[in-house]
Protein backbone atom coordinates (compact mmCIF):
# COMPACT_ATOMS: atom_id res chain seq x y z
CA UNK A 1 0.00 0.00 0.00
CA UNK A 2 1.18 3.55 -0.54
CA UNK A 3 1.86 5.70 2.51
CA UNK A 4 1.80 9.48 2.81
CA UNK A 5 1.60 11.81 5.84
CA UNK A 6 -1.84 12.55 7.25
CA UNK A 7 -1.91 15.93 5.52
CA UNK A 8 -1.21 17.53 2.18
CA UNK A 9 -2.40 16.80 -1.33
CA UNK A 10 -4.68 13.79 -1.45
CA UNK A 11 -3.84 13.35 -5.15
CA UNK A 12 -0.52 11.87 -4.06
CA UNK A 13 -2.26 8.73 -2.90
CA UNK A 14 -1.35 5.62 -4.81
CA UNK A 15 -3.79 3.02 -5.98
CA UNK A 16 -2.86 -0.39 -4.71
CA UNK A 17 -2.74 -3.09 -7.37
CA UNK A 18 -5.73 -5.40 -7.19
CA UNK A 19 -4.95 -8.98 -6.34
CA UNK A 20 -5.13 -11.44 -9.18
CA UNK A 21 -7.61 -14.16 -8.46
CA UNK A 22 -8.00 -17.19 -10.70
CA UNK A 23 -10.85 -19.39 -9.65
CA UNK A 24 -10.44 -23.12 -10.17
CA UNK A 25 -13.31 -25.52 -10.62
CA UNK A 26 -13.27 -26.29 -6.91
CA UNK A 27 -15.02 -24.00 -4.47
CA UNK A 28 -12.91 -22.09 -1.94
CA UNK A 29 -11.84 -24.59 0.65
CA UNK A 30 -12.48 -23.95 4.33
CA UNK A 31 -9.41 -23.06 6.34
CA UNK A 32 -7.71 -26.39 6.82
CA UNK A 33 -6.37 -26.85 10.30
CA UNK A 34 -8.16 -23.71 11.47
CA UNK A 35 -6.22 -21.57 13.87
CA UNK A 36 -7.81 -21.50 17.28
CA UNK A 37 -6.81 -19.94 20.54
CA UNK A 38 -5.05 -23.15 21.45
CA UNK A 39 -3.36 -23.41 18.06
CA UNK A 40 0.05 -25.02 17.92
CA UNK A 41 1.30 -21.99 15.97
CA UNK A 42 3.47 -20.03 18.30
CA UNK A 43 6.32 -17.59 18.39
CA UNK A 44 9.55 -17.72 20.29
CA UNK A 45 8.20 -15.12 22.69
CA UNK A 46 4.88 -16.81 23.32
CA UNK A 47 6.40 -20.23 23.75
CA UNK A 48 8.85 -18.89 26.30
CA UNK A 49 6.08 -17.26 28.27
CA UNK A 50 3.58 -20.05 27.82
CA UNK A 51 1.09 -17.72 26.13
CA UNK A 52 0.31 -19.73 23.02
CA UNK A 53 -3.39 -19.73 23.87
CA UNK A 54 -3.61 -15.94 24.18
CA UNK A 55 -4.88 -13.72 21.36
CA UNK A 56 -3.04 -10.47 21.98
CA UNK A 57 -5.00 -8.21 19.60
CA UNK A 58 -7.28 -5.64 21.23
CA UNK A 59 -10.86 -5.04 20.17
CA UNK A 60 -11.93 -1.52 19.28
CA UNK A 61 -15.35 -0.04 18.68
CA UNK A 62 -16.13 1.55 15.35
CA UNK A 63 -16.67 4.86 17.16
CA UNK A 64 -13.12 4.74 18.58
CA UNK A 65 -11.60 4.19 15.17
CA UNK A 66 -13.78 6.83 13.51
CA UNK A 67 -12.60 9.32 16.13
CA UNK A 68 -8.96 8.26 15.63
CA UNK A 69 -9.18 9.07 11.91
CA UNK A 70 -11.29 12.21 12.37
CA UNK A 71 -14.19 10.32 10.83
CA UNK A 72 -12.09 8.91 8.01
CA UNK A 73 -11.19 12.28 6.58
CA UNK A 74 -9.59 12.36 3.14
CA UNK A 75 -6.34 13.95 4.38
CA UNK A 76 -5.78 10.93 6.65
CA UNK A 77 -6.05 8.48 3.75
CA UNK A 78 -2.78 6.61 3.25
CA UNK A 79 -3.75 4.27 0.41
CA UNK A 80 -6.54 2.25 -1.12
CA UNK A 81 -7.10 -0.84 -3.24
CA UNK A 82 -9.35 -3.82 -3.81
CA UNK A 83 -9.46 -4.56 -0.06
CA UNK A 84 -10.62 -1.09 1.01
CA UNK A 85 -8.80 1.92 2.44
CA UNK A 86 -6.01 2.55 4.94
CA UNK A 87 -6.00 5.63 7.16
CA UNK A 88 -3.53 7.19 9.53
CA UNK A 89 -4.98 7.86 12.96
CA UNK A 90 -4.23 8.49 16.61
CA UNK A 91 -5.74 6.24 19.27
CA UNK A 92 -6.15 8.36 22.36
CA UNK A 93 -6.72 5.32 24.60
CA UNK A 94 -3.17 4.10 24.01
CA UNK A 95 -1.68 7.42 22.82
CA UNK A 96 -0.31 5.90 19.63
CA UNK A 97 -0.22 6.74 15.93
CA UNK A 98 -1.64 3.79 14.00
CA UNK A 99 -2.63 2.66 10.52
CA UNK A 100 -6.28 1.60 10.25
CA UNK A 101 -7.43 -0.60 7.38
CA UNK A 102 -11.16 -0.29 6.71
CA UNK A 103 -12.22 -3.25 4.60
CA UNK A 104 -14.60 -2.59 1.74
CA UNK A 105 -17.72 -4.60 2.49
CA UNK A 106 -17.95 -5.39 -1.23
CA UNK A 107 -14.20 -5.69 -1.76
CA UNK A 108 -11.71 -8.47 -2.41
CA UNK A 109 -10.91 -9.14 1.24
CA UNK A 110 -13.90 -10.83 2.85
CA UNK A 111 -14.72 -12.15 6.29
CA UNK A 112 -12.51 -15.19 5.81
CA UNK A 113 -9.44 -13.14 4.94
CA UNK A 114 -10.21 -10.77 7.82
CA UNK A 115 -10.35 -13.69 10.26
CA UNK A 116 -7.14 -15.23 8.87
CA UNK A 117 -5.27 -11.95 9.24
CA UNK A 118 -6.44 -11.35 12.81
CA UNK A 119 -5.52 -14.88 13.90
CA UNK A 120 -2.23 -15.06 12.03
CA UNK A 121 -0.90 -11.75 13.30
CA UNK A 122 -2.20 -12.40 16.82
CA UNK A 123 -0.33 -15.69 17.05
CA UNK A 124 2.80 -14.88 15.04
CA UNK A 125 5.32 -12.38 16.39
CA UNK A 126 8.67 -11.48 14.89
CA UNK A 127 10.67 -8.26 14.38
CA UNK A 128 10.12 -8.56 10.62
CA UNK A 129 6.33 -9.00 10.76
CA UNK A 130 4.05 -5.98 11.13
CA UNK A 131 2.42 -5.71 14.54
CA UNK A 132 -1.38 -6.00 14.67
CA UNK A 133 -2.63 -3.85 17.52
CA UNK A 134 -6.28 -4.76 17.24
CA UNK A 135 -9.43 -4.99 15.17
CA UNK A 136 -13.06 -3.95 14.98
CA UNK A 137 -15.96 -6.22 14.03
CA UNK A 138 -18.93 -4.02 14.91
CA UNK A 139 -21.96 -5.08 12.87
CA UNK A 140 -20.83 -5.36 9.26
CA UNK A 141 -17.79 -3.12 9.80
CA UNK A 142 -14.40 -4.86 9.54
CA UNK A 143 -11.31 -2.85 10.45
CA UNK A 144 -7.73 -3.80 11.32
CA UNK A 145 -5.41 -1.63 13.40
CA UNK A 146 -1.64 -1.89 12.79
CA UNK A 147 1.45 -0.13 14.01
CA UNK A 148 2.15 2.88 11.79
CA UNK A 149 5.12 2.45 9.47
CA UNK A 150 6.47 5.97 8.83
CA UNK A 151 8.60 5.18 5.76
CA UNK A 152 5.78 3.53 3.82
CA UNK A 153 6.34 0.52 1.60
CA UNK A 154 9.36 -0.76 -0.28
CA UNK A 155 7.42 -0.09 -3.47
CA UNK A 156 7.31 3.63 -2.63
CA UNK A 157 11.12 3.75 -2.52
CA UNK A 158 11.80 1.65 -5.64
CA UNK A 159 9.20 2.57 -8.23
CA UNK A 160 7.86 5.90 -9.46
CA UNK A 161 9.91 7.73 -6.84
CA UNK A 162 9.08 11.43 -6.56
CA UNK A 163 11.75 13.81 -7.91
CA UNK A 164 14.12 14.88 -5.17
CA UNK A 165 13.30 11.92 -2.95
CA UNK A 166 16.38 10.10 -1.70
CA UNK A 167 17.03 6.80 -3.45
CA UNK A 168 17.87 3.62 -1.62
CA UNK A 169 21.61 2.95 -1.52
CA UNK A 170 23.13 -0.52 -1.84
CA UNK A 171 23.57 -1.07 1.90
CA UNK A 172 19.94 -0.19 2.63
CA UNK A 173 18.70 -2.47 -0.15
CA UNK A 174 20.60 -5.45 1.24
CA UNK A 175 19.38 -4.66 4.76
CA UNK A 176 15.76 -4.65 3.55
CA UNK A 177 16.23 -7.87 1.55
CA UNK A 178 17.81 -9.69 4.50
CA UNK A 179 15.10 -8.52 6.92
CA UNK A 180 12.23 -9.49 4.61
CA UNK A 181 13.83 -12.93 4.14
CA UNK A 182 14.09 -13.30 7.93
CA UNK A 183 10.37 -12.62 8.30
CA UNK A 184 9.63 -15.27 5.69
CA UNK A 185 12.00 -17.71 7.39
CA UNK A 186 10.05 -17.28 10.63
CA UNK A 187 6.81 -18.18 8.86
CA UNK A 188 8.31 -21.21 7.12
CA UNK A 189 10.61 -22.65 9.78
CA UNK A 190 9.60 -21.33 13.20
CA UNK A 191 5.80 -21.35 13.00
CA UNK A 192 4.21 -24.73 13.65
CA UNK A 193 2.55 -25.69 11.37
CA UNK A 194 4.46 -23.61 8.80
CA UNK A 195 2.72 -20.65 7.20
CA UNK A 196 2.80 -19.91 3.46
CA UNK A 197 2.57 -16.15 3.02
CA UNK A 198 1.25 -16.31 -0.56
CA UNK A 199 1.30 -12.57 -1.25
CA UNK A 200 4.93 -11.45 -1.00
CA UNK A 201 5.51 -8.29 -3.04
CA UNK A 202 7.14 -4.89 -2.64
CA UNK A 203 3.93 -3.13 -1.60
CA UNK A 204 3.51 -5.61 1.29
CA UNK A 205 6.99 -4.93 2.73
CA UNK A 206 6.59 -1.92 5.01
CA UNK A 207 9.45 0.12 6.43
CA UNK A 208 9.82 1.54 9.92
CA UNK A 209 12.50 3.98 11.10
CA UNK A 210 15.95 3.08 9.83
CA UNK A 211 14.43 1.20 6.87
CA UNK A 212 13.62 -1.80 9.05
CA UNK A 213 11.38 -4.06 6.90
CA UNK A 214 8.23 -5.82 8.07
CA UNK A 215 5.92 -8.13 6.12
CA UNK A 216 2.28 -7.03 6.15
CA UNK A 217 -1.13 -8.08 4.81
CA UNK A 218 -1.68 -11.70 5.84
CA UNK A 219 -5.20 -12.13 4.49
CA UNK A 220 -4.06 -14.68 1.89
CA UNK A 221 -1.74 -16.66 4.19
CA UNK A 222 -2.26 -20.43 4.34
CA UNK A 223 -1.15 -23.12 6.75
CA UNK A 224 1.51 -25.17 4.99
CA UNK A 225 1.63 -28.93 4.40
CA UNK A 226 2.24 -31.17 7.40
CA UNK A 227 3.19 -34.81 7.81
CA UNK A 228 3.63 -36.69 4.55
CA UNK A 229 1.90 -34.00 2.49
CA UNK A 230 4.08 -32.12 0.01
CA UNK A 231 1.72 -29.27 -0.88
CA UNK A 232 -1.57 -27.53 -0.14
CA UNK A 233 -4.14 -27.44 -2.94
CA UNK A 234 -5.98 -24.14 -3.12
CA UNK A 235 -7.48 -21.65 -5.53
CA UNK A 236 -4.79 -19.50 -7.12
CA UNK A 237 -4.58 -16.07 -5.53
CA UNK A 238 -1.80 -13.54 -5.35
CA UNK A 239 -0.42 -10.79 -7.56
CA UNK A 240 0.47 -11.23 -11.22
CA UNK A 241 4.22 -11.29 -11.74
CA UNK A 242 4.99 -12.71 -8.30
CA UNK A 243 3.22 -16.10 -8.47
CA UNK A 244 5.39 -19.19 -8.89
CA UNK A 245 4.67 -20.90 -12.24
CA UNK A 246 3.71 -24.28 -10.72
CA UNK A 247 1.25 -22.60 -8.35
CA UNK A 248 -0.30 -20.50 -11.12
CA UNK A 249 -0.77 -23.61 -13.31
CA UNK A 250 -1.88 -26.23 -10.78
CA UNK A 251 -2.97 -24.48 -7.59
CA UNK A 252 -0.47 -26.60 -5.65
CA UNK A 253 1.03 -24.30 -3.03
CA UNK A 254 4.33 -25.03 -1.25
CA UNK A 255 6.90 -23.13 0.78
CA UNK A 256 8.92 -22.89 -2.42
CA UNK A 257 6.09 -20.81 -3.94
CA UNK A 258 6.98 -18.07 -1.45
CA UNK A 259 10.68 -18.46 -2.27
CA UNK A 260 9.89 -17.72 -5.93
CA UNK A 261 7.96 -14.58 -4.95
CA UNK A 262 10.86 -13.50 -2.77
CA UNK A 263 13.21 -13.94 -5.73
CA UNK A 264 11.06 -11.54 -7.75
CA UNK A 265 11.18 -8.99 -4.92
CA UNK A 266 14.95 -9.39 -4.65
CA UNK A 267 15.26 -8.76 -8.39
CA UNK A 268 13.20 -5.59 -7.98
CA UNK A 269 15.49 -4.45 -5.15
CA UNK A 270 18.62 -5.04 -7.25
CA UNK A 271 17.38 -3.76 -10.62
CA UNK A 272 14.85 -1.09 -9.65
CA UNK A 273 12.46 -2.62 -12.20
CA UNK A 274 8.85 -3.62 -11.56
CA UNK A 275 7.76 -7.27 -11.57
CA UNK A 276 5.44 -6.39 -14.45
CA UNK A 277 5.92 -3.15 -16.38
CA UNK A 278 3.65 -2.73 -19.38
CA UNK A 279 5.37 0.54 -20.33
CA UNK A 280 8.45 -1.40 -21.47
CA UNK A 281 8.96 -3.26 -24.74
CA UNK A 282 7.47 -6.74 -25.09
CA UNK A 283 10.63 -8.64 -24.06
CA UNK A 284 11.16 -6.54 -20.96
CA UNK A 285 7.68 -6.33 -19.43
CA UNK A 286 8.08 -9.42 -17.25
CA UNK A 287 11.05 -8.96 -14.89
CA UNK A 288 11.90 -12.65 -14.52
CA UNK A 289 11.67 -13.30 -18.26
CA UNK A 290 13.95 -10.32 -18.90
CA UNK A 291 16.47 -11.42 -16.27
CA UNK A 292 16.76 -15.14 -17.12
CA UNK A 293 18.96 -14.81 -20.23
CA UNK A 294 21.17 -12.25 -18.45
CA UNK A 295 21.74 -14.65 -15.54
CA UNK A 296 23.65 -16.92 -17.94
CA UNK A 297 26.38 -14.35 -18.65
CA UNK A 298 28.16 -12.88 -15.65
CA UNK A 299 29.59 -10.14 -17.88
CA UNK A 300 26.05 -8.76 -18.22
CA UNK A 301 25.36 -8.61 -14.46
CA UNK A 302 26.38 -4.94 -14.29
CA UNK A 303 23.64 -4.15 -16.84
CA UNK A 304 21.07 -5.44 -14.33
CA UNK A 305 21.96 -3.04 -11.50
CA UNK A 306 19.51 -0.21 -10.85
CA UNK A 307 20.80 2.81 -12.82
CA UNK A 308 19.89 5.07 -9.88
CA UNK A 309 22.68 3.40 -7.90
CA UNK A 310 25.03 5.19 -10.33
CA UNK A 311 27.56 2.38 -10.11
CA UNK A 312 27.85 2.68 -6.33
CA UNK A 313 27.71 -0.98 -5.35
CA UNK A 314 30.30 -3.72 -4.74
CA UNK A 315 30.63 -5.80 -7.95
CA UNK A 316 31.13 -9.00 -5.95
CA UNK A 317 28.08 -8.19 -3.83
CA UNK A 318 26.00 -7.55 -6.96
CA UNK A 319 27.05 -10.90 -8.44
CA UNK A 320 26.21 -12.76 -5.23
CA UNK A 321 22.84 -11.04 -4.79
CA UNK A 322 21.89 -11.81 -8.40
CA UNK A 323 22.97 -15.43 -7.91
CA UNK A 324 20.59 -15.72 -4.94
CA UNK A 325 17.76 -14.16 -6.96
CA UNK A 326 18.45 -16.50 -9.88
CA UNK A 327 18.20 -19.56 -7.62
CA UNK A 328 14.94 -18.33 -6.08
CA UNK A 329 13.18 -17.88 -9.44
CA UNK A 330 14.14 -21.27 -10.87
CA UNK A 331 11.32 -22.78 -12.93
CA UNK A 332 11.52 -26.07 -11.01
CA UNK A 333 10.40 -25.64 -7.40
CA UNK A 334 12.74 -28.32 -6.07
CA UNK A 335 15.72 -26.44 -7.49
CA UNK A 336 14.99 -23.35 -5.40
CA UNK A 337 16.80 -22.93 -2.07
CA UNK A 338 15.01 -23.08 1.26
CA UNK A 339 14.47 -19.65 2.77
CA UNK A 340 16.93 -20.34 5.62
CA UNK A 341 19.78 -20.51 3.09
CA UNK A 342 18.58 -17.30 1.46
CA UNK A 343 18.69 -15.60 4.88
CA UNK A 344 22.25 -16.83 5.45
CA UNK A 345 23.41 -15.47 2.09
CA UNK A 346 21.64 -12.11 2.37
CA UNK A 347 22.63 -11.57 6.00
CA UNK A 348 26.22 -12.00 4.89
CA UNK A 349 25.76 -9.52 2.03
CA UNK A 350 24.05 -7.03 4.36
CA UNK A 351 27.02 -7.25 6.73
CA UNK A 352 29.42 -6.18 3.97
CA UNK A 353 29.13 -2.42 4.34
CA UNK A 354 29.86 -0.81 0.99
CA UNK A 355 31.76 2.48 1.26
CA UNK A 356 31.25 4.49 -1.95
CA UNK A 357 34.22 6.71 -1.05
CA UNK A 358 36.65 3.81 -1.28
CA UNK A 359 34.68 1.89 -3.95
CA UNK A 360 35.02 -1.30 -1.96
CA UNK A 361 33.04 -3.41 0.45
CA UNK A 362 34.50 -3.51 3.91
CA UNK A 363 35.35 -7.00 5.19
CA UNK A 364 34.53 -8.27 1.72
CA UNK A 365 35.72 -11.82 1.98
CA UNK A 366 33.59 -14.53 0.44
CA UNK A 367 31.46 -16.34 2.93
CA UNK A 368 32.21 -20.06 3.13
CA UNK A 369 30.74 -21.57 0.01
CA UNK A 370 27.93 -23.91 0.99
CA UNK A 371 25.55 -25.13 -1.70
CA UNK A 372 21.91 -24.26 -0.95
CA UNK A 373 19.75 -26.98 0.50
CA UNK A 374 16.74 -27.89 -1.61
CA UNK A 375 15.25 -30.88 0.20
CA UNK A 376 12.93 -29.19 2.67
CA UNK A 377 9.70 -27.41 1.76
CA UNK A 378 9.14 -29.02 -1.67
Amino acid sequence: MGWIPCSGNSNAKKKVKKKMEVEESVKPDPIKGKLKRNSSINSADSSKNGNTDHIAAQTFSFRELATATRHFRAECLLGEGGFGRVYKGRLESINQIVAIKQLDRNGLQGNREFLVEVLMLSLLHHPNLVNLIGYCADGDQRLLVYEYMPLGSLEDHLHDVAPGKERLDWNTRMKIAAGAASGLEYLHDKANPPVIYRDLKCSNILLSEGYHPKLSDFGLAKLGPVGENTHVSTRVMGTYGYCAPEYAMTGQLTLKSDVYSFGVVLLEIITGRKAIDNSKSAGEQNLVAWARPLFKDRRKFAQMADPTLQGQYPPRGLYQALAVAAMCVQEQANMRPVIADVVTALSYLASQRYDPNTQTAQNSRFAPGTPPRTKRGH
